[in-house]
């Protein structure tokens, strides 16, 4: 942790925790500044660096709610903590949602208080600068890839980055260099499945002129362009075995040979690799060298696919909410997203991963006409949770989820039991007790009143 006194910001419309919780604080060594509503805190963390808010959820004028969702939507980070003398499950998973770190009642007690602050402050160590900032980690599957980039990064190791295709690889990449010695040289990137293997072989290595037809002057290749920098591999498992032979040699000598000569040309570059494919699998089948493979993996990085971080989906929409109003025109900037929509965006499975994410909030944001995305606004796969239908569980034998083989008796207190029992798998989460029922949301939503379940 950085050795700088950790500055924390108390938001609050009682003055005498204000004073009282700044004292305490204040006495453990933290710097403190104060704030007695949600707008004047507001203003404070726009012109100033905090590393953590002391957040109330119930204020007179704006709320702590609206605080936190104004910070998350222009893409502050900060850690929050809430506080309320007004506690309800709603409203601390609420919080939760929106991106607060963790979540207390007041009356609170001292010692719970500054080892609450310490645990929020440690969660967020291991972001360390802005490479790794930009890396929504609200998760704890998120958080261990924060730590292990803090790990390797400063580093000269070759780093391979395991993930399904959309789920951030290059962003990881990225994050890697700009925490590294090497943040102030090139960053290169090449997808090698994207180029035929003549292509690849120029764009890596470069080529002299006359190698081959159109090869009119001579031209550094893409580990040369990177040279003191680094280069990113994407999809290294796509590549042909002969040119893993050729990369293999770059990884040992450190230098290249470009297409049409045989001089050799030192390069001094830090390699990160992706890829979605299971290496391990091509190694044992043949189609990948297992000498490259050991290469590659001096340290592995596995990016969890979105549907296994569910959690770090409203910080993700924030964020792309967030660069849409960046760069849009003031009268089309979006408010935020209506609890409906979340609980819609949360239920999908998300096979495209961030990638996908990121477009359909921009899809939402451009069709969105009052300030605030609505279930209407979500592109339609997503309303009608096609991509439920469509996982693993469907090779299964019984496709179905556990509430839905019990969901089979026609009457109406096997029914009853089967929707409640679909309701506490899915954490209350109607959609996807729906989903998992086998049946659509409106039916489910008209069955729970049916049965006063609501």
């Amino acid at each position: 942790m950085t050795t700088e006194t950790p500055r924390i910001l108390i938001i609050d419309d009682d003055r005498a925790f204000r004073v009282g919780t700044g004292a305490l604080l204040a006495d453990e060594g933290y710097a403190v500044d104060a704030a007695p509503g949600g707008d004047a805190g507001l203003e404070l963390l726009r012109g100033d660096h905090y590393d953590m808010v002391l957040l109330d959820l119930k204020m007179e004028g704006r709320t702590g709610l609206s605080v936190l969702q104004e910070l998350r939507v222009s893409g502050n980070d900060v850690p929050v903590l809430m506080l309320t003398g007004y506690a309800t499950v709603d409203s601390a998973v609420q919080a939760l949602k929106l991106g607060a770190d963790d979540y207390l009642t007041k009356p609170c007690d001292n010692h719970v208080l500054r080892q609450k602050i310490r645990t929020v402050l440690a969660r967020r160590e291991p972001v360390l600068g802005d490479g790794a900032r930009r890396l929504v980690a609200t998760t704890t599957k998120m958080r261990e890839v924060l730590r292990a980039i803090s790990r390797v990064a400063p580093t000269e190791s070759t780093v391979l980055v395991r993930g399904e295709t959309g789920s951030g690889k290059e962003v990881i990449a990225r994050a890697l260099h700009e925490e590294s010695p090497r943040r102030t040289r090139a960053f290169v990137a090449v997808n090698c499945s994207s180029l035929a293997e003549g292509l690849l072989e120029s764009e890596l290595f470069g080529h002299a002129r006359g190698a081959f037809t159109g090869a009119v002057t001579d031209r550094k290749g893409l580990f040369e362009e990177a040279n003191g920098g680094t280069l990113f591999l994407d999809e290294i498992g796509d590549v042909s075995p002969a040119m893993q032979a050729k990369l293999l040699r770059v990884l040992q000598e450190r230098e290249v040979v470009r297409v049409g000569t045989s001089r050799p040309v030192g390069v001094d570059v830090r390699v990160v690799a992706a890829t979605h494919q299971d290496l391990e699998a091509m190694v044992e089948e043949g189609r990948f060298r297992k000498d490259l493979y050991f290469r590659l993996k001096v340290f592995q990085i596995r990016v969890p696919p979105l549907r296994e971080r569910p959690d770090d989906i409203p910080a993700l929409v924030a964020a792309a909410i967030g660069k849409w109003n960046e760069r849009t025109d003031p009268s089309r900037r979006v408010g935020g997203v209506s609890d409906e929509a979340m609980e819609l965006l949360m239920a999908y499975d998300w096979p495209g991963n961030v990638r996908e994410l990121m477009a359909a909030a921009e899809y939402a944001c451009i069709v969105c006409e009052n300030g605030r995305i609505l279930p209407c606004h979500l592109p339609e796969e997503i309303r009608e949770g096609i991509a439920s239908f469509s996982t693993a569980d469907a090779r299964k034998a019984d496709p179905r989820p556990e509430a839905a083989r019990r969901y089979q008796a026609p009457d109406s207190q096997s029914e009853r039991e089967a929707i409640r029992s679909a309701l506490e798998e899915a954490n209350g989460n109607r959609t996807r007790a729906a989903a998992s029922l086998g049946m659509g949301r409106t039916t489910l939503w008209q069955k729970l009143k049916e049965y006063g379940l609501e």
